[in-house]
């Protein structure tokens, strides 16, 4: 279609219109036709010529300056977990929606940029994020940017191709790249497509990757095609993609190297996180005072409302898990992160700061949050006031418990694992993508298995927010290391609820025939409640999460008790709660053929469908 044929309506400039239309143009003459500057067209057709025709839509407006460009980008890479976590729909490509000048492109203003989804009205924070994060790029690059300085640069692109020393500059353009292991998320370039589309010497490339740039030769002008790089090296996912394909071409390949690591940034400062066991599965404010006031001046933390109505069980146990670890007498050591919460009675400072911990203050205002079942119950906005007025600082805090999980959870519905026995079951994803990538691959190589994590429920704050890390002697241990570094595993349910402290008091591990015969006298005993409670009902809680660990020498079996010390081997797949005493089946064998089977049947509902 010629691009220069294209005209659009006053009526068309809504972004949110939902025709399937209003991206893509009409044929036809515009009323007024304005000059529109060629390299716009060229950086366009760039566009379509390495991704497809539908990755670039204009939008003019017929009578002004103005010309909307919507980039298309596929998000298809990344896993269905990882973007229901995020809150995105991988099927749908994001949309960049820049504004240029028509006549001007490049010597005229600064674009202005929007990010969405057309079929994502709502929560779509990750777009928020990656607005800001492009605003900021096409900021840096608006400095030195103009027509004549990119005509300049794919001038030298062409330069590359002329009869003296192309293969030459090729290959050596070449030794940049670094070879990656191969993807279904990926499609592989053939050495036939290349010699026949370029019609040159057989040129050995499987797939290359600059540690920010990634190329594939499409057609006879050697075009750029991005792909998002290994979240592997640290900040090069920072590094600014090549001019010499136009500046649309180089936006989209930034928002492409960008995405796969968002959770590795702060949303509001753009700053790396530094956790204990690497990053994790959600993006997340770090904990800097200016990000903290952002993120809270900017509205961020508002939907408190929403994830109360759409995840009030996952909300129920969050509580719960912090006023577990308040309450811990080892709270100094095990709640952590402490809460960074802006007083909202002066903006300007922290009501609850992690320089100055004040627990007895945390307390009280804990106390003061009502039972999530009593938020259900009815509006939002009202129960809000009253919690207002009991503490001015129960809905901040309310608020910093749900914005700051950074673990994937969802309450299982009916088809649930039953041999656990308790209704309170949960799947738990909290591994970044580039750890799950990481997992995944090592699991092709050695295979793997399931076994439990016994844990007190006053630690699952940190475990949330931080992984679940090797404890072994550090401050955090509390159960010793007999058999060595590393992070503890069993497949027998017993051993591991012993670990959680369940049956017992709170630091004292149970034997396998205490928890028998507990387990034995509860089922006895006649169920008062007559509908099995959406939420918890008890302050006195036990948990135990099922994991699916690598089985590569590096595990080490002692028995029932294996220790493996390498955490990327370790995934967090379900969560289980009990409470006022119950017990789970403390004869629970994951090596089990037949509970194999069952966990297999769940997660293939759960993980990859929910």
């Amino acid at each position: 279609m010629d691009l220069k044929g294209q005209c659009w309506t006053d009526d068309d400039s809504d972004g949110d219109n939902e025709s399937e239309e209003f991206l893509y143009g009409v044929q036809g003459t515009c009323a007024a036709d304005l000059y529109r500057h060629p390299q716009l067209d060229a950086d366009i057709e760039a566009v379509k010529e390495i991704y497809s025709e539908n990755a670039a839509s204009v939008r003019e407006y017929g009578t002004i300056d103005d010309v909307d460009i919507d980039l298309h980008v596929n998000i298809s890479f990344l896993d269905e977990e990882v973007a229901t976590a995020w809150k995105v729909l991988r099927t749908e490509p994001i949309v960049l929606r820049l504004r240029f000048s028509l006549s001007q492109y490049l010597d005229g203003p600064e674009p202005s940029i929007e990010v969405f989804q057309p079929s994502n009205k709502e929560g779509f924070g990750l777009g928020l994020q990656l607005k800001k994060i492009l605003g900021m790029f096409t900021s840096q690059q608006w400095k030195h940017l103009s027509n004549d300085f990119l005509k300049t640069q794919q001038e030298k692109r062409h330069s590359w191709f002329k009869t003296s020393g192309t293969i030459k500059k090729f290959r050596a353009g070449l030794s940049i790249f670094s070879p990656i292991p191969k993807s279904p998320s990926f499609p592989v370039i053939q050495d036939s497509v290349l010699k026949g589309k370029l019609g040159m010497p057989e040129v050995r490339v499987n797939r290359l990757m600059n540690r920010s740039v990634s190329c594939t030769v499409k057609n006879p002008k050697v075009e750029v095609f991005g792909y998002p790089p290994s979240t592997q090296v640290g900040g090069h996912c920072k590094n600014v993609p090549t001019l010499e394909y136009g500046f649309l071409v180089q936006i989209m390949k930034y928002a492409e190297q960008r995405i796969p690591t968002l959770n590795e940034y702060c949303v509001v400062c753009d700053e790396q996180h530094v956790f204990q066991n690497g990053s994790m599965l959600k993006p997340a404010v770090c904990t800097r005072e200016l990000c903290v006031f952002s993120f809270y001046t900017l509205g961020v933390m508002s939907g408190a409302a929403e994830e109360v109505a759409t995840g009030a069980e996952v909300v129920d146990l969050l509580v719960a898990m912090c006023r577990a670890a308040l309450e811990s007498p080892r709270k100094s050591i095990i709640f952590e992160p402490y809460p960074s919460v802006v007083d909202p009675n002066d903006p300007k400072t922290l009501a609850f700061n992690p320089k100055k911990k004040n627990y007895e203050r945390l307390q009280k205002a804990l106390d003061s949050v009502m039972s999530i079942r009593e938020m259900t119950q009815g509006s939002y906005l009202e129960i809000k006031k009253q919690m207002d007025k009991l503490d001015p600082l129960a809905h901040p805090l309310l608020q910093w418990i749900i914005s700051s999980n950074r673990s994937h959870i969802v309450k299982l519905p009916l088809s649930r694992l039953k041999f656990m026995h308790t209704s309170h079951q949960f799947l738990l994803l909290s591994s970044p993508p580039a750890k799950e990538a990481r997992f995944r691959t090592a699991k092709k190589l050695y295979g793997s298995t399931f076994a439990f994590h016994g844990s007190h429920i006053e630690n699952w704050h940190s475990i949330l927010r931080n992984g679940l890390v090797n404890a072994s002697y550090t401050k955090l241990q509390l159960h010793g290391a007999a058999y060595g570094k590393g992070i503890y595993l069993s497949p027998i349910s017993s051993i591991s609820f012993g670990y959680s402290g369940m049956g017992k008091g709170q630091h004292r591990m149970p034997s396998k025939d205490e928890l028998v015969q507990r387990y034995n006298r509860m089922n006895t005993i006649p169920q008062t409640r007559s509908i099995q409670s959406r939420f918890l009902q008890s302050r006195n809680l036990n948990c135990i999460a099922l994991c699916e660990v690598i089985t590569s020498k590096d595990l080490q079996k002692h028995g029932n008790i294996w220790v493996c010390p390498v955490s990327d081997h370790v995934c967090t797949r379900f969560f289980f709660v009990y409470e006022d005493g119950q017990v789970g089946d403390a004869n629970i064998n994951t090596q089990d053929p037949k509970i194999q089977k069952e966990i297999m049947r769940v997660i293939g509902t759960q993980v990859y469908t929910n």
